[in-house]
């Protein structure tokens, strides 16, 4: 999509973290923006920040309840009309080893970061399909190439989500719909969800990512990493070590399967 002028764009989890910072980007490019998240106050506080770059609106919404995602559907679409951008954005992670979680914490993180992109697209695509236009740009992360401990439900359910993202890629091709479909796959980005990582390859930092996935989807790309070399180099270990020597290289000399060692994550107020 070249131009976001006069397009209605909404970002999940767009209230806080590369959601917020995409909210000001869309605006500075002409578009309206409409953030669904879960956090009213925040959501409050993004819409007062941006509101002179242009018309951007909000919806407190748990995109992990099934209900709530179509009533605010219903509510959207009444309210702001069709959606010519939808950024599934939203997400939690749970950093522990898995025996240490609970049940909840894994449906949770089930709900939000896989379930709920493939339900708030099924609101939307007809529409686009319709149009025959559109593009959803789904924010995964580089976990999806790459296992870790105290990651293991967070990095399934971006696995899930990479497969069905690039999928529907190919099902949009198959039927000749003018609708691009974005999958990002980012590194480990400083936004304080993932406070506590240490880590040897550079963790990104929250205004280059979001401008990244912004011009990632002005240029129609596909399977999108940040850093660029992340897929070049995992996927390529992976095709060329037995799972031992990886595991080594991986654990051992790039020390990623102990970035999550000392976790906090996120405090909330």
């Amino acid at each position: 999509m070249k131009s976001f002028k006069n397009k209605r764009v909404l970002i999940t989890g767009g209230a806080s973290g590369i959601g917020k910072i995409m909210v000001r980007l869309f605006l500075e490019r002409g578009a309206e923006v409409i953030i669904w998240d879960i956090d009213q106050p925040r959501i409050n506080e993004t819409v007062r920040a941006f509101m002179h770059l242009g018309k951007v609106t909000g919806y407190k919404v748990d995109v992990s309840d099934h209900d709530q995602i179509k009533e605010t559907v219903i509510k959207t679409k009444s309210e702001d009309g069709t959606i010519d951008v939808l950024i599934n954005n939203a997400g939690i992670v749970a950093g522990r080893y898995f025996h240490d979680l609970i049940y909840d914490d894994i449906t949770k993180t089930m709900q939000i970061n896989a379930i709920a992109p493939m339900l708030i697209t099924h609101e939307f695509i007809k529409d686009m399909m319709l149009k025959n236009a559109g593009h959803i740009c789904n924010i995964a992360s580089a976990s999806a190439l790459l296992s870790n401990p105290k990651m293991s439900v967070y990095a399934s359910s971006k696995w899930s989500l990479v497969g069905w993202s690039d999928s529907l890629r190919i099902e949009m091709q198959k039927l000749k719909k003018d609708i691009g479909v974005t999958t990002i796959m980012p590194y480990y980005i400083n936004t304080g969800m993932f406070d506590g990582v240490k880590s040897l390859i550079p963790i990104l930092k929250p205004e280059p990512a979001a401008l990244a996935i912004v011009k990632s989807i002005e240029k129609n790309k596909t399977m999108v990493t940040l850093p660029g070399y992340i897929y070049r180099v995992t996927r390529l270990s992976q095709a060329l070590l037995p799972v031992r020597f990886f595991d080594w290289f991986a654990g051992s000399v790039l020390g990623i399967y102990k970035t999550m060692d000392k976790f906090t994550g996120r405090k909330e107020n």
